[in-house]
């Protein structure tokens, strides 16, 4: 029973939709209305700016790391992970916006953060030279996605198999993202302070 009610609550917390509430709250309207129709941090910085998609992508790892500590203190780290996994289940796909959700991103960092802060360092500064370099987000993020499991393996005890179902998800969820890198037509981000 206890996991089953881990499962839930980590699927309620991941589905609170921040960059929607957030934007709302500023007055930027219905997020998923105006820019590539996402309610993610990069769609939010694109209608509002630098901070609110900070503070958007910070909600949104607390969602995941409380999951995280809700299923390590329950019942054990490895499941504390597992809880990460349906808390981006839930992002990805929350039952209030039937379903249409995030791409679950920052709730990955949210995870690592939790889990291991050196993974969240290594992987951070990542993304952060991958994504400022190319101007690409998207391919920071979808590097660290594939070098997420092997970090998991490499930690052991289990934690591979959680990782490599939350990398596999995210990836899943950025297939049109992989197919614009591919094709050439990803749009790159700009960094705006505020909108």
């Amino acid at each position: 029973m206890i996991y089953v009610i881990t499962i839930i609550i980590s699927y309620l917390l991941g589905s609170i939709p921040m960059g929607l509430v957030l934007t709302k709250i500023a007055g930027k309207g219905d997020i998923r209305k105006v820019g590539s129709g996402n309610i993610g941090a990069t769609n939010v910085m694109r209608v509002g700016g630098l901070r609110l998609a900070g503070l958007t992508w910070i909600l949104d790892m607390l969602k995941a790391i409380f999951a995280v500590f809700i299923g390590a203190y329950l019942v054990d780290p490895v499941w504390g992970a597992w809880c990460g996994f349906f808390a981006i289940v839930g992002h990805c796909f929350p039952v209030w916006l039937k379903f249409h959700g995030g791409k679950g991103i920052s709730c990955l960092f949210g995870i690592m953060l939790a889990v291991n802060p050196l993974i969240f360092a290594v992987l951070g500064i990542e993304w952060l030279i991958i994504s400022l370099s190319t101007g690409y987000s998207s391919l920071g993020a979808i590097i660290v996605m594939c070098l997420f499991p092997v970090f998991g393996f490499v930690m052991g005890g289990g934690f591979g198999w959680a990782f490599l179902a939350i990398s596999l998800l995210c990836l899943i969820k950025h297939h049109e993202n992989i197919g614009r890198l591919v094709g050439g037509t990803e749009s790159k981000i700009t960094w705006k302070w505020k909108k």
